[in-house]
């Protein structure tokens, strides 16, 4: 079989992680691997380890180069592509190829694909999917041996201008992934058996804590307990960040640095967390900890941080059985939602619904059969698409099935169904248009919340949040221009740059504005923005609130 030359990278197209563009002529004397990705992609974000830890084995005779090559619309636009390589902590160089010639050049048919080039410029092979760490290794450094004994490579490592040293985030939070807004009444707080005496002069019908006694530990759990309060995933420094819905903040949860720590508040280490759930009789907020594959609980009484699913290690199983949280291997859980002592959770990276039962710590699947596309009907046969967001109004679980661009309903009775509530149900099926069931069309929604007798969805890549009739499908925009930016305003005036988490509480909603590194609040019945200014909270590494 003829060996096939490397095709040269088009000329004047767009860099990122690069003063300078690179080309495969340039490269000659080192092992190339191009990473085919796109943003959005589960599958290609699990990858970004695997690069990572050649690069690190490899660094003077391996260069990766990422190819951007775009499927939704929004991520075309190059600073949209740079707000995810800061997301993810890329350090290799990326290349955008929005219009896919790179990719045609290369015959690549799906995502993520990894193409090998040897020291001489020839493509030797390729994998697609995820997984494949060992395999690389294998043949990265069989080449790397084969072109030592030829004296046909050039040991040097390369170093590039990366976005994070240009502009790093150093913003209180950076990428918060899903916010879950509380409310309790002293009433219920009563209830709950929560010591009066800590309640201050609340009111049996107050919704806020005017007055909590003598400082302390046990006074600051209750004032976050008590009362409204919001819990952020600040994703991209990994902690959870506590505050009442006025932006004081309560508690600071996690060191900053990626990790899977358990311990104390200050010691506790999570990576990349996302959506949570709370139960208030316990005083537990539980954490899918994304990309550390597993749930955490944070015990608001001790003080604590505990893992209670996962080990860490991302599960590769197509149809996992389940069984006990901590012997049971996860992949990418991404929102939670608490029905009763019923945890469920959406698993973005195995495209199911899971369900873990909080009195005996059993977890497994609950809906999904582990296939990427959207199969209606029974649980068992039905099928998803990377579902990233959840919901519930207490006889359904309302789904954002993000790879689809469609909003899911899942039964959670006796003789559940699945059914797609609106949007196309197609992996292309996107766009930005309001309508009536599968008329819809929208782009990779990751957000959802039940408020007010309507879905309001996080309408991630359209930048805008529109409500859904879920009873019979009809959606409208309420918020958002749907053009990338950050603009205080009322209802389709105001502007957001990818959000993908939502939560209500009373009159307002808080949307998890991930691109713009900040929470918003909207008067559900004016429609009016403002940004919550969470006074005191600073970045990990520029300085520790108290």
């Amino acid at each position: 079989m003829p060996r096939v030359r490397a095709p040269e990278f088009p000329a004047n197209y767009p860099w990122l992680n690069t003063d300078k563009p690179l080309s495969i002529a340039s490269l000659k004397g080192r092992v190339v691997l191009l990473d085919f990705w796109t943003y959005c992609c589960i599958n290609c974000l699990h990858v970004l380890p695997d690069l990572k830890y050649l690069e690190q084995k490899y660094p003077d005779s391996l260069t990766v180069i990422g190819v951007h090559s775009a499927k939704f619309d929004n991520e075309k636009e190059v600073e949209n592509i740079r707000q995810a390589i800061l997301r993810y902590d890329i350090e290799h160089p990326v290349i955008v190829d929005s219009d896919m010639t790179i990719w045609q050049s290369y015959a690549v048919r799906a995502w993520p694909t990894l193409m090998v080039i040897d020291p001489e410029s020839y493509v030797i092979g390729y994998i697609s999917g995820e997984g494949n760490r060992e395999s690389l290794d294998e043949l990265v450094g069989k080449l790397i041996t084969e072109y030592k004994d030829k004296n046909a490579i050039n040991f040097e490592a390369l170093s590039f201008s990366l976005e994070k040293q240009r502009k790093p985030v150093s913003t209180p939070l950076a990428f918060p992934g899903k916010v879950l807004a509380f409310s309790i009444t002293a009433t219920e707080a009563k209830e709950l058996d929560i010591d009066e005496a800590l309640l201050g002069e609340m009111t049996e019908d107050s919704e806020f804590v005017d007055e909590i006694v003598e400082p302390g530990p046990a006074n600051s759990v209750i004032q976050s307990l008590v009362g409204s309060c919001l819990f952020i995933a600040d994703s991209g420094h990994n902690r959870i960040v506590v505050s009442t819905t006025e932006g004081e903040v309560l508690h600071v949860i996690g060191t900053g640095k990626p990790g899977l720590i358990d311990g104390d508040f200050a010691e506790a280490e999570f990576f990349a967390p996302q959506g949570m759930a709370f139960d208030a009789e316990s005083q537990i907020l539980y954490v899918a900890d994304t990309e550390n594959h597993a749930l955490r609980k944070i015990d608001f009484t001790t003080q604590k941080v505990e893992t209670v699913a996962g080990n860490g290690e991302q599960s590769h199983e197509i149809a996992p059985d389940g069984g006990k949280g901590l012997d049971t291997k996860l992949n990418s859980p991404w929102d939670l939602e608490r029905v009763g002592n019923r945890l469920f959770i959406a698993m973005a990276g195995s495209h199911q619904i899971w369900e873990m039962q909080l009195d005996t710590g059993m977890i497994g699947v609950y809906a999904g059969n582990g296939r990427e596309s959207c199969v209606d009907g029974n649980l068992a046969e039905s099928a998803f698409s990377q579902p990233s967001g959840l919901a519930t109004d207490r006889s359904e679980l309302f789904v954002a099935d993000s790879e689809i661009s469609s909003i899911r309903a899942v039964g959670i009775d006796e003789d559940s169904q699945v059914r797609t509530v609106c949007g196309s149900g197609e992996l292309f099926g996107f766009g930005d248009k309001d309508g009536r069931a599968e008329e819809v069309r929208l782009q990779h929604c990751l957000g959802v919340e039940y408020a007010q007798n309507y879905l309001w969805v996080a309408d991630t890549y359209n930048h805008k949040i529109k409500r859904i009739d879920h009873r019979g499908g009809m959606c409208i925009t309420m918020i958002g221009d749907g053009t990338a930016g950050f603009v205080d305003a009322k209802g389709l005036n105001a502007r957001f740059f990818e959000p993908s988490g939502l939560s209500a509480i009373g009159a307002h909603l808080f949307i998890a504005d991930t691109n713009n590194h900040v929470i918003r609040r909207v008067e559900l019945d004016t429609l009016e923005v403002e940004t919550l200014d969470l006074a005191g909270l600073c970045a990990p590494d520029v300085c520790v609130p108290d």
